[in-house]
C-alpha cells in the first residue's frame, strides 16, 4: 500500500516520536477536558507571552502527559486534581491551592473527585511555539 505522507514529513514525525514528543494538539481534542481561553497578551519580555485559560476535567478524566514551552502556574478552582510531575511523587490539589510547573517539565493531571474539577492555568510561553506538547511515553 502506497502512503500519501511525503518523505520529509514522515522523517520529521519519526524523529519527534523517537525524541519523545508528539506535535501539539488542543485540549479540546481530549475527551472530558474543556479549555476556555480567557486571555493571550504579549509581555514586555521579548519573545514571551502570557496565556490564561480555565481547564475543566470531568470526573475520572486524565489529561495526558505533556509539557509547555514555558512556565505554568495552576490555581485550582474546584474539585480535586492529582498532578504527576516527572521526578516527583503525585500530589492532590484542592480548591485554593496552587502549583508551579517549570518550563518543559512533563506532567499530567487527573480529576480524582466525584464532580467536575477546574483550574485557572496561567502560562508564560515562548511566542510561536505550540502551547501544549503531548509526551510520546505515557505513564
Amino acid at each position: 500500500m502506497k502512503s500519501n505522507i511525503k518523505a520529509p514529513v514522515f522523517v520529521a514525525l519519526v524523529l519527534m516520536v523517537a525524541g519523545g514528543i508528539i506535535p501539539s494538539r488542543s485540549y479540546s481534542q481530549i475527551p472530558g477536558v474543556t479549555r476556555t481561553d480567557l486571555q493571550k497578551q504579549p509581555l514586555s519580555i521579548t519573545g514571551r507571552e502570557v496565556v490564561q485559560a480555565r481547564v475543566d476535567l470531568k470526573p475520572g478524566v486524565t489529561a495526558p502527559r505533556h509539557s509547555h514551552p514555558g512556565e505554568e502556574i495552576v490555581y485550582v478552582i474546584e474539585g480535586l486534581i492529582e498532578y504527576h510531575l516527572d521526578g516527583q511523587a503525585p500530589k492532590v490539589y484542592k480548591p485554593g491551592e496552587v502549583l508551579f510547573i517549570p518550563s518543559g517539565v512533563i506532567h499530567s493531571a487527573k480529576n480524582v473527585g466525584k464532580s467536575n474539577a477546574a483550574e485557572l492555568a496561567t502560562y508564560i510561553l515562548e511566542k510561536g511555539k505550540p502551547a501544549f506538547v503531548i509526551a510520546a511515553r505515557q505513564w
